[in-house]
């Protein structure tokens, strides 16, 4: 055991190295599976990891000069102590900021965390500026933007009060600051609640830009809250403080517009390859964020925000794969950033707030977030009951953790502040995250089903494609109770559908209309069922995202047989419907031909196999529906097995298929 222990302890810098990514991916791919909001794992298992090793630990324990400088004392050697000739216990280069009250060799752990954390924290705000379009905010309607405006004013006032009084801060500057990252909720928790949730479209749309947009302001208003506390620190006039916020601001749009600007010429003059510009705008976001800290401090947030806001409004070129490459690198560094914040979390500052803590989070949810929506949609279009709604989804995630974590550290050398006060802002944010999403995760869904705002088990099924078949097949499902919603390039077969009563939009199905715009109530489950192969396993990585691999299925493509030589790859494959013969072209001539869909109910008097031996052995299996009206897609990778009280929708061929559709042969 103590050759383990000097393992782990020689080897402490690798053995965090190697935790914190995994078990930041641990954590989001657990969540994903337990539909649960991401930060609570990320927090939970940053603090599991902080009780074997902490970031401080780490630093402590790394190679440092001044001890080098012992060893080569004790053990000269010319060699040595040529490469090194000037080192000296007073060397300002071994001194960080505020290392005058360190022991002598000690290093300043903050100092080294803070330029890192903050790093993080600007490309989390960068990703945020580039999900906010200004062409989308009709669709968040009138409603978000007074939560956005008047909300987030007394979400902030009503906060510092809240802070002040009941967490016991008794500083109203300090209190202004911890108000205003307060403001702040955050899509990366809002929008898996949501899918939790699953909201009308009206309250799910209000909701989700309601995160959007809040994240920058609230980092925004951070950003000038913090500057006017360090110029009232340093004795500046009032007017002298104001200056300073202009500076900041001005600073922040100047270098953000001039890097905006630089870009978009590099990209549209092919000056950049395109395997490049993922890192290329990396490179320029953190670039820009650090110039703006050297003119301006504290101006980089507000820099690298506007610069996605800049970047995503433009019409000159396309930076769609730019935003896939953040959102994947957006994912990896909130996962690293909250294991590290979490393991340099202290259990022990928590009995510090005590109840303090847990009443201001009581006010936060039970009279901050009502009177924000309430107040700020007087005369608005809300119904009663979504007003209630939205008073309780209010949860806070990664900006306000982030946020609170850099000013935290930022504060240690604002001498008008009360230490063991500053002490206090990273515990008490982290009992409004946990609180927040444990109170709002628990009980948002069924207050939503309650008041008649949710869909409690959405299994409608979106179908790609609107041919004469698959309308047909569109009709028989409607005929079971679920919901359906057919897409199609076509203006022919967008119009047949809407002669039959069926919902349909004319529109690709790659467009960003259809995963930005299009109302999904009640839809589940998308099926690709286009006449091309391609463009179906195109469907299924595009909604991927929104419904989750498992959901998606597809027409077998017709050269299925070719292995290695078919016309697109192992990764596209996807699940398969039915039978690897149940092509396109197969189902589009049998109907032609005078085929047809058949929705049966299934009992013990008249058993499933009773039904084939009656209409044959060719009829082809679809879909089920159990006696709880749960909905079960036939698979080649899992057939369904037909139960008493199952009602069945299957197909029945014109003419012989040549193949038993029960028998699937294992493919090639």
């Amino acid at each position: 055991m103590d050759s383990i222990a000097d393992f782990i302890h020689h080897h402490q810098y690798m053995i965090y190295l190697i935790c914190v990514p995994v078990l930041g991916i641990s954590a989001q791919w657990l969540a994903w599976r337990l539909r649960l909001p991401s930060i609570l794992l990320l927090l939970g298992f940053g603090i599991l990891l902080g009780q074997a090793i902490t970031p401080t630990n780490v630093i402590e324990n790394l190679p440092r000069i001044d001890n080098l400088k012992t060893q080569i004392d004790i053990n000269p050697e010319p060699e040595v102590g040529n490469l090194m000739p000037n080192v000296r216990d007073d060397n300002p280069l071994l001194k960080s900021k505020g290392a005058s009250q360190l022991p002598e060799g000690a290093i300043d752990v903050n100092a080294l965390l803070l330029p890192l954390i903050s790093f993080c924290v600007a490309i989390i705000l960068f990703e945020g500026g580039l999900t906010l379009r200004f062409s989308e905010l009709k669709e968040a309607g009138s409603a978000t933007i007074r939560l956005c405006t008047i909300g987030a004013v007394v979400t902030w006032v009503l906060s510092t009060i809240a802070v002040y009084v009941v967490a016991g801060f008794k500083n109203w500057e300090l209190s202004a600051l911890v108000g205003a990252f307060m403001v702040v909720t955050g899509p990366t928790v809002v929008i898996p609640l949501l899918r939790h949730i699953h909201p009308s479209k009206k309250m799910g749309s209000i909701a989700k830009w309601e995160g959007i947009i809040i994240d920058p302001i609230g980092a925004v208003l951070a950003v000038l809250v913090f500057e006017f506390i360090r110029n009232y620190d340093q004795g500046g006039s009032l007017w002298g403080v104001i200056l300073s916020l202009l500076v900041t601001i001005v600073t922040g749009l100047v270098i953000a517009f001039c890097s905006s600007k630089l870009l978009l010429l590099f990209t549209r003059k092919y000056w950049i390859p395109d395997y490049l510009h993922g890192v290329v705008f990396l490179a320029v976001a953190l670039g820009t964020f650090g110039i703006s800290n050297l003119i301006q401090e504290e101006s980089g947030l507000l820099t690298v925000t506007v610069l996605g806001i800049l970047l995503v409004n433009q019409k000159e070129v396309s930076i769609h794969h730019i935003i896939e490459f953040k959102e994947h690198l957006g994912v990896f560094l909130i996962s690293s950033l909250f294991i590290v914040l979490g393991s340099n979390f202290d259990l022990t500052q928590i009995p510090e707030v005590g109840w303090q803590g847990l009443g201001f989070l009581a006010v936060m949810i039970i009279i901050v977030r009502p009177a924000s929506v309430f107040l700020s949609t007087i005369k608005s279009d809300l119904t009663l009951k979504e007003k209630i709604f939205l008073s309780f989804l209010a949860p806070r995630g990664i900006v306000a953790a982030a946020v609170a974590s850099v000013f935290a550290l930022e504060l240690a050398d604002v001498n008008v502040m009360d230490q063991a006060l500053v002490d206090k802002i990273v515990p008490l944010t982290f009992i409004l995250i946990v609180g927040t999403v444990a109170v709002y995760g628990l009980g948002a869904a069924p207050l939503a089903r309650l008041l008649g705002l949710s869909e409690t088990n959405p299994q409608g099924i979106l179908f790609a494609g609107a041919d004469k078949w698959s309308r047909d097949l569109a009709v028989a499902l409607q005929q079971t109770g679920h919901n359906v919603l057919l897409l199609d390039t076509s203006f022919n077969n967008w119009s047949q559908c809407r002669m039959v009563g069926l919902p349909a939009e004319c529109a690709s199905v790659l467009s960003d209309y259809v995963q930005e715009e299009l109302d999904l109530s009640g839809i589940g489950r998308v099926m690709a069922v286009t006449p091309n192969d391609e463009v179906n396993a195109l469907t299924m990585q595009e909604f991927s995202s929104i419904f989750g691999r498992q959901n998606i299925y597809r027409m077998p493509p017709w050269d299925y047989k070719r292995g290695r030589r078919s016309s697109e790859g192992g990764h596209a494959a996807g699940r398969w419907i039915c039978h690897p013969q149940v092509t396109h072209n197969l189902m589009r001539q049998q109907v032609r031909d005078g085929g047809t869909f058949k929705v049966t109910r299934i009992s013990d008097e008249f058993t499933y196999e009773q039904f084939v031996e009656r209409n044959g052995v060719n009829c082809i299996l679809f879909f089920t529906v159990d006696t709880n009206n749960n909905l079960h897609i036939n698979t080649v990778e899992n057939p369904l097995k037909v139960k008493s009280g199952d009602t069945i929708v299957t197909f029945m061929p014109a003419s012989e298929l040549g193949f038993d559709p029960n028998i699937i042969e294992e493919q090639s």
